[in-house]
């Protein structure tokens, strides 16, 4: 049988490819009229309705750390109806505060000034344990500043009576950036007669410790430290050279004049007891005891202004003390109130350390270990 439809049945492939041609070039003009209504210019979303799309060029360089920058969008994104790469908040962060360990007594925190002449008065250092858990400054007759080359004068010690060995333990509560806290701390004193060692620690949970430690000879005026040291992670310290008539420190900031009777922040609070002990008459209510104190990059001048008797409830009994307070000398200094017990050969028992904002810690004695 012969085909014939080519001939006479449905037109050939030649017709048919062209008007397919001619269908497609109508399409194409319809898209360059209305570019705004189809194609990329709108797209729908599940119910009918348009999504609009939109693109910016971040101009900041990428995250520390190497983090790579979120690519710009495609073209045609399935959706934008929730926001891409947003990280997710934490939900119920913990909240710890931050202590710095400068706001604990400042023998163990201290507040490191940015000066760094050797006679510039410091930021204020906290009390130590029982002597200073943290730091302070009081207002001084002079200040560092106005001192000789030679140092400032130290108040001549006739007599002095230092205690046995013995460890004082404490409880400290405080606030710091509105945040309540908690921590214990000690001050740890261990004596031959010729030597002595002397150790202020606070410690507190998430936070850690911080440790200062004293070291030197006992002599007919008192405590002469040979190195003072503060350890937070890493340990910083300071060295008594009597011999060269200077003290120097590790953190390789400028030398401080050696004078004598010269203290670090934690052989001052014991010095100060035991000069109470000895002759508590010499020293009435307004009067000044003033030295020369080291701490791990520099020197200051602390002034102790004796105030009043009072009593205290420690260790569930009303204990006399002897109230004594570094005033705040310059604006950013911090209060110390320290009270000193008679009946424990004048060792502090309680200290107060108040920042200029209002942020405190209070250290009270919980216990006492003697000859240990």
């Amino acid at each position: 049988m012969t085909n014939v439809t080519g001939a006479t049945g449905a037109p050939g492939w030649k017709p048919l490819t062209i008007v397919a041609l001619l269908v497609v070039a109508a399409h194409v003009l319809v898209l360059q009229a209305s570019p705004a209504q189809l194609g990329t210019g709108a797209d729908l979303d599940d119910a009918g309705g348009k999504i609009f799309t939109t693109r910016s060029i971040d101009s900041r360089p990428p995250p520390a750390g190497g983090a790579q920058a979120t690519p710009a969008p495609p073209v045609r994104p399935k959706s934008v109806k929730t926001a891409q790469n947003v990280p997710k908040q934490a939900s119920n962060p913990v909240l710890v505060p931050e202590i710095q360990w400068q706001a604990a007594p400042e023998i163990i925190a201290p507040q490191e000034s940015s000066s760094t002449s050797p006679t510039a008065p410091e930021a204020p250092a906290l009390p130590s344990q029982p002597l200073e858990s943290a730091a302070a400054a009081t207002p001084t007759q002079a200040s560092a500043a106005a001192e000789p080359a030679t140092g400032p004068k130290t108040i001549p010690v006739t007599a002095i009576s230092l205690p046995g060995s013995v460890r004082l333990l404490y409880k400290m509560i405080g606030t710091a950036k509105n945040l309540n806290y908690q921590a214990d701390a000690e001050l740890a004193w261990k004596t031959d007669g010729d030597s002595y060692q002397a150790l202020m620690k606070v410690s507190a949970f998430l936070i850690g410790s911080r440790s200062m430690t004293s070291v030197g000879k006992i002599t007919p005026a008192g405590l002469a430290p040979t190195r003072f040291a503060d350890k937070f992670r890493t340990e910083l310290a300071a060295h008594f050279q009597a011999d060269k008539g200077k003290i120097t420190f590790s953190a390789n900031t400028p030398d401080a004049p050696w004078v004598e009777g010269a203290q670090d922040r934690v052989s001052v609070f014991l010095q100060l007891g035991g000069m109470l002990a000895a002759r508590p008459q010499d020293f009435p209510p307004g009067s000044n005891i003033t030295f020369l104190t080291i701490g791990p990059r520099e020197a200051d001048t602390w002034t102790f202004v004796i105030e009043a008797e009072e009593s205290q409830k420690l260790m569930s009994e009303d204990m006399p003390t002897l109230k004594l307070t570094r005033k705040p000398r310059k604006e950013f200094d911090q209060k110390v109130e320290i009270w000193f017990a008679p009946s424990l050969g004048y060792l502090p028992v309680r200290n107060r350390i108040t920042q200029p904002n209002g942020d405190f810690i209070d250290q009270q004695l919980v216990e006492v270990v003697k000859n240990w």
